[in-house]
């Protein structure tokens, strides 16, 4: 018959790997007082130090566009997980996860096409739009160029 004591886990690896953390936080933080800078610059009691005095506010306004892309992002960060979790347990789960992975992908590009369809991957202005916008600037340009010279030239007739 097991004696009660027996029974009983040795806690001791415990208290001693708690110890060596506690002494190793300790040494931690004393080298980095008495190693560490000691400085008054315009900039060190702010929030953010970085040697830079801050302006303005932090609360910056960003589109609704970086926040579907950022979802976006997110949602394919996730099925990529989801895809190499797959790869790795390909012998495992055979054909038939092989055939559901397939469908899973051919989903994931229907989605993509679909986002893509609808501007979800639109970053900026239209490069059809820049163009027009360049050639209507350069025409109205010229335009006013050439009222400059005519009155110029009136000018030098006077």
């Amino acid at each position: 018959m097991k004696s009660a004591v027996s029974d009983i886990t040795p806690i001791w690896p415990l208290l001693a790997y708690g110890a060596i953390v506690v002494v190793l936080i300790g040494i931690i933080v004393g080298l980095s007082y008495v190693l560490g800078q000691r400085h008054h610059d315009r900039a060190t009691g702010e929030a953010y130090e970085s040697g830079i005095i801050s302006t303005g506010s932090a609360r910056l306004r960003f589109p609704s566009q970086f926040y579907l892309v950022a979802m976006l992002f997110v949602i394919f960060d996730i099925e990529t997980v989801l895809i190499i979790s797959w790869a790795i347990a390909y012998e495992e789960v055979g054909w038939t996860g092989f055939i559901g992975v397939s469908v899973f992908i051919f989903i994931l590009l229907a989605v993509l096409i679909y986002e893509w369809r609808n501007g979800a991957l639109d970053f900026g202005p239209d490069g059809n739009k820049i163009l027009r916008a360049y050639k209507k600037m350069r025409k109205h340009r010229t335009t006013n160029a050439n009222d400059y010279t005519d009155i110029k030239t009136q000018q030098i007739v006077m």
